[in-house]
């Protein structure tokens, strides 16, 4: 008996080709626009993602060579907040054999429109951004090159198909709180971080519930904004504590956020925590090291960046991941900066 064996159709050759025909172009050109590459007007590139769209077309695996690089995408990276990151993704990476590459682009909402085209050069086997979402375009993009990725902290609520890595920001909140209340402290300020990132939001959201449920009412003028770094715990607990009125607690956002705080605490003669209590968000190592040693709500940065990393990397083999959004818990780590209120 004998078996016949019948040769299947290159599929994507075959929608290339159409890709081509339809556009009115070469293929070589609708290569180079799939690869990022220059040599193409806007107008035609614009028409070929059309017609990549439109025809479902997406890159297979066998296709392409892929770099083993894991790119990750930051709006900034000069904090210890993007080390304790860097570190996570390239633990990850390491033990499966890839390189992390670092890019800087855009703002904490979107990447810059042009890093699209050097993603699609680099080929990498994933992208994980920090803060941003994508748009349409550019998810569309990625996911015809077969390139997956995966939002990291996102500033915003991702849609259900975009996969995401957090943590219980509300609960992180509730929890400083609760701790602050429990010690006694009424007289309470909060500095968040910015208010269009849902990771500020919801912290803010949590001390107002815990507020809410110990029937405490926090002024609003006791709720100032900054962006998560030194300069506005400094410049916000300047004003904060130059009032008759001063609170006799401050929750900060972030750990950096809580040390400047702490300058503006000196600058005026106030012990930390006999006349203040602080508590600082993050968990950075810095908050072990800072006198007295900081009072703060651990967000698993390292473990998040790992998840991420390897949820990048599946999504890579496995075109259906069942669970795409994760929140990881966050905890309350009591250390000097916290006591009993001052009897003022």
């Amino acid at each position: 008996m004998t078996t016949e064996t019948v040769a299947r159709p290159n599929v994507s050759r075959a929608t290339l080709s159409r890709v081509a025909a339809d556009a009115s172009v070469s293929i070589s050109t609708v290569s180079k626009v799939l690869n990022g590459r220059a040599g193409v007007s806007d107008e035609t590139r614009a028409r070929v993602e059309d017609l990549l769209r439109d025809h479902g077309y997406h890159r297979r695996n066998s296709s392409q060579a892929v770099a083993p690089l894991i790119e990750l995408v930051f709006q900034q990276i000069d904090s210890a907040w993007a080390i304790e990151i860097i570190a996570g993704v390239e633990r990850v990476a390491r033990d499966n054999g890839m390189s992390v590459i670092l890019t800087l682009s855009g703002d904490r909402h979107s990447p810059s429109p042009d890093w699209i085209d050097g993603v699609m050069r680099r080929q990498p086997v994933g992208v994980i951004l920090i803060f941003s979402d994508l748009s349409t375009d550019h998810k569309h993009q990625l996911r015809t090159r077969n390139i997956p990725f995966v939002v990291l902290d996102p500033s915003g609520d991702p849609a259900p198909d975009v996969p995401s890595i957090g943590s219980a920001n509300w609960s992180g909140g509730y929890q400083a709180t609760r701790h602050l209340l429990e010690l006694g402290h009424t007289r309470m300020a909060m500095i968040t971080g910015p208010d269009d990132m849902l990771c500020s939001t919801a912290r803010l959201s949590g001390f107002r519930a815990a507020l809410d449920a110990a029937g405490i009412s926090v002024p609003v003028a006791n709720v100032l904004t900054g962006q998560f770094h030194h300069e506005d715990g400094l410049e916000r607990g300047r004003e904060l504590l130059s009032r008759p009125d001063r609170p006799t607690a401050i929750f900060a956002g972030s750990d950096l956020q809580a040390l400047g705080v702490y300058e503006a605490a000196r600058e005026v003669g106030l012990s930390i925590p006999d006349d203040l209590s602080v508590v600082g968000y993050d968990d950075l190592k810095i908050a072990q090291w800072s006198g007295p040693p900081l009072t703060t709500v651990r967000q698993p940065l390292n473990e998040m960046a790992e998840e991420a990393t390897r949820l990048v990397i599946r999504l890579r083999s496995e075109r259906q991941v069942d669970n795409l959004r994760l929140d990881l818990a966050t905890t309350l780590v009591v250390r000097g900066s916290t006591a009993a209120p001052p009897a003022l």
